[in-house]
């Protein structure tokens, strides 16, 4: 692939698990410090290109030394997050916090490698595979849905629904982490035909104020967007919940979060009292704006509430 977009010197984004592991990369540089707020230096390592290799993080930091570089970006996920489908990236600082953001990111290519998830831990794997799930849902209902994007949804959705238990059962079964690998594929082009809402909205004025894992996150505050929307949109729900195998899709996410620990907010240290204030930032975010039912910051304090 970097011989066809003719990118012969490219930097290297990859954390330091990947040091040692033969990527079939020849890089003209390397770049581990991820996240990584140093855009600017990190940019003058650029080469001709980008490969990122890794989860959101490294991704996210490949898609803004892309964009300030101005130069192609190949990604090679690790994770089931999705960020390879958007221009858009996050900046956050060593804690994690979000420090910035931005857009124009030049995405040129995704290399899919199920072995490179085989060592993926479970947190890991289940909190980004209920991101990808996230992706899904909301595409079916956002501002942006149209009906290329929510059939790459419900396949997402079947395939995750259907592979991830098993992925947790047996972490290491090839067959498993191809088939949830292809259903995040499938939720990340939902992401890129499609645009997110209210969960989404939640998870990251959350995360990026207090550097928790964005995954996590959205496997928390996707039942509660799920319930608040089926008012509103309860087809789009119901298909949602069709393609999980269920007649109550909020209950069934609740249980896949649970295979990764995921059950109630205040088990990440956040601050009750700071709730308030969580929800007056989550109305202000795009997806929140994008949701099919327009929440009020007091609606959203209580959702908030509802799964601390």
């Amino acid at each position: 692939m970097l011989a066809e977009l003719r990118i012969g010197h490219p930097l290297l984004v990859a954390s330091e698990r990947w040091a040692d592991r033969n990527l079939g990369v020849r890089p003209a540089a390397r770049w581990t410090e991820v996240p990584s707020e140093r855009i600017a230096a990190a940019s003058e390592h650029a080469g001709d290109g980008i490969v990122a290799v890794g989860g959101g993080s490294a991704i996210d930091l490949g898609k803004a030394i892309s964009a300030a570089a101005d130069v192609p970006l190949v990604s090679v996920p690790t994770t089931y997050a999705g960020a390879e489908w958007t221009p858009y990236f996050g900046i956050r600082d060593p804690e994690r916090k979000m420090k910035g953001g931005g857009s124009g990111a030049h995405l040129r290519g995704v290399v899919y490698e199920p072995e490179l998830t085989l060592s993926l831990p479970r947190e890991e794997t289940v909190g980004t595979s209920l991101n990808a799930l996230a992706h899904c849902a909301e595409s079916l209902y956002a501002e942006g849905r149209n009906a290329i994007a929510d059939e790459h949804a419900l396949d997402g959705a079947r395939l995750i629904g259907e592979w991830l238990p098993r992925v947790v059962a047996a972490p290491r079964e090839p067959e498993a982490r191809t088939k949830l690998l292809e259903g995040a594929m499938e939720a990340g082009a939902a992401l890129g035909g499609s645009m997110l809402a209210l969960g989404h909205a939640m998870a990251q004025a959350l995360g990026g104020r207090y550097g928790l894992p964005h995954g996590a996150m959205n496997a928390l505050t996707l039942p509660a967007a799920l319930r608040f929307n089926a008012e509103v949109v309860p087809d789009a729900v119901r298909r949602f919940g069709d393609a999980l195998g269920t007649d109550d899709p909020a209950a069934r996410v609740e249980e896949l979060a649970r295979l990764g620990g995921f059950e109630r907010l205040r088990d990440f240290g956040v601050p009750e009292q700071d709730l308030a204030e969580v929800a007056a930032a989550t109305v202000e975010r795009a997806g929140a704006k994008a949701n099919p039912r327009q929440p009020s910051a007091a609606e959203v304090e209580q959702l908030l509430h509802n799964i601390y």
